[in-house]
This record gives C-alpha cells, structure tokens and sequence, in this order.
C-alpha cells in the first residue's frame, strides 16, 4: 500500500517501510544501538534524499532512546551527571552539526560529504572492531595473554583540569574530554543521521573506564537529548523531517526492538562483537562500492555562450 512522504515528496510503500523500521529494530534491540548507521543509509538507498534521511532518522533514535533510558532508570543503570557532562557537549555539537548541515546542502555537496563520512567512520569502526573480534574469536589465548591495563595507570587526558567525581560511575576525571567527546558525538549525529551509540560505548568502557553496568544507558540518555535537539533544529532550520516517515519508523523499530532484545540476550560475546562488527563494516563497504559506481545519469556541466 502505496503512502505520499509530503517532505521527501515521492511515495513509498509502507509495508516495505514498516518492515524496513522493524529489521532494524530488531537489530537494534539485539547490539544494544541506536540503528541510525543502518537506517539512514537504508534510506537513502531507497530513493528518500539524503537530507530528509537524516533529519527523520534523528527522530526515531530519539524516541527509540526513550524507551531504553526509562528501562535503565528503572534498574538504575544509568550515571545521570555523567550523562548531563556529555549532553553539554553533544548539545553544542548538534548544533554546529545542523549548521555545517545546512551549508553543506546549500553548497550541493552534502550527498558526497555524507557517503565520504559514512565510509570513512564505518569503515574505520568496524575495521577495528572485525580485527579485534576475528582475534578473540578464532585466537582466543592470545588474546588472553595480552596485558590488561592497571587501574593505577592513567592515560594523559585524565590529568586535565577540572576534575569531577562521578559517584555512580566511581571516577574522578577531567570533564574536558567528556565534553569534547559529546561534542563529536553531536556532531556526528546531527550530520550524518546516527545516535553514535556504536562510539560512545567502546570509547566510554576501554579509555574512560566507565563500569559497563552504566555506560549503555548513559549513552542512551545522551543520545536522548542530542537527537531531539538535532530533530528539533532540522525541523526548525531546513524543514527537513517527515513526520509521516517518522512515525512509520518509530513504531516498527520500537516493535521490533523487543524482539531482538530477546535473541541479544543468547548471543556469547564474541559472537556479539563479530556480529556487530560485521554489520558495521558491511555498510561502509556498501557506501564505498556507491563512490566507485558509474551512475545511471551522466551529466557534464560547460559554460555558454548566451546571444540575445
């Protein structure tokens, strides 16, 4: 059944969407991420512009992200000051994000920012995360062996200045890099459609030491704020969101989250990390192969000579 998108103007089928927003869902539920890095790409390979993409899919992690920030504050797994440090930067990032966004449209090169930015944090993401799963996987005592890093060492931005104590968490760091760290992550997702889950976690648990009993839901509550603020700006700034996209996407993602929360919780954990892994890196793979295509349309811009 065949349902008109006002601001992307073209109709789509909203069965094909639905399932779509559900696949994603699932797999979203199942990795613990916001989806974005999948549903934003699926998107656009559907024929939804690049622009309306993103600033739709800014609207469902937002309300995706609700749902787990009120499961995690429940169980109170979930470090709110540390969240509200990261929200501070994620902010101000979502907000040069929206106006780097903006510019980039106006200046016809968002779709090539965009596929260039896709490819090179995917691919470099997941990258990393292939090697190191691929290792624990089919290497499992060398990576046993490896050194496991002191809790009396501290790597050089944790000397910064001002220092705070996160007594959910137990730390005491410097809230310049936490900042900054919310300031990409804002950035990235206003930009390039994602929640930045996929970063946020690893960078949060490997360099900051952040117990891993907190650190998904205090992403999430971060995402929360940084997608409804870029929501927000894009509706505001560049009309941009399909509300009608929007709803169809939120509501077969939130269905199927439930789902894939439920065979997330029987995957081991290398099989985890290879599974994720692999999907992210997939995708970067699918935008590369995008850049190297030759297109369907081929179009030659020269100058005239215009006689009156």
């Amino acid at each position: 059944m065949p349902i008109y998108l006002p601001i992307a103007e073209l109709p789509v089928s909203i069965f094909l969407i639905f399932g779509m927003a559900a696949a994603v869902g699932f797999i979203s539920g199942m990795f613990g991420v916001g989806g974005g890095f999948l549903m934003t790409p699926l998107l656009v390979f559907l024929g939804i512009p690049p622009g309306v993409a993103v600033a739709t899919g800014a609207a469902q992690i937002a309300a995706a992200s609700m749902t787990g920030v009120l499961n995690f504050w429940r169980r109170d797994a979930l470090d709110v000051k540390l969240g509200l440090v990261l929200v501070v930067g994620g902010l101000f990032g979502t907000l040069l994000g929206v106006l780097f966004f903006n510019a980039m449209r106006r200046a016809g090169y968002f779709e090539l920012v965009l596929v260039l930015s896709y490819v090179t944090l995917l691919g470099t993401v997941g990258g990393l995360m292939l090697i190191e799963s691929l290792r624990a996987t089919f290497l499992p005592n060398r990576t046993k062996g490896q050194r496991p890093r002191r809790t009396d060492e501290r790597w050089w931005f944790e000397t910064l200045p001002l220092p705070m104590r996160f007594e959910r968490s137990g730390l005491v760091i410097s809230a310049i890099p936490l900042v900054l760290l919310g300031v990409f992550i804002g950035f990235a997702g206003s930009v390039l459609g994602i929640g930045g889950g996929f970063i946020v976690v690893p960078v949060l648990i490997y360099l900051f030491r952040v117990p891993t009993a907190v650190v998904v839901g205090t992403s999430l509550f971060q995402i929360l704020f940084t997608m409804m603020a870029a929501t927000m700006l894009h509706a505001v700034t560049n009309q941009s969101v399909d509300i009608v996209l929007a709803l169809i996407l939120i509501v077969g993602s939130v269905i199927g989250a439930q789902f894939g929360a439920r065979v997330g919780q029987n995957l081991k954990g290398e099989h985890f990390r290879l599974l994720l892994a692999i999907l992210i890196f997939g995708v970067a793979v699918r935008f590369a192969v995008e850049i190297g295509v030759k297109p369907t349309e081929l179009f030659s811009i020269e100058q005239q000579e215009i006689r009156l």
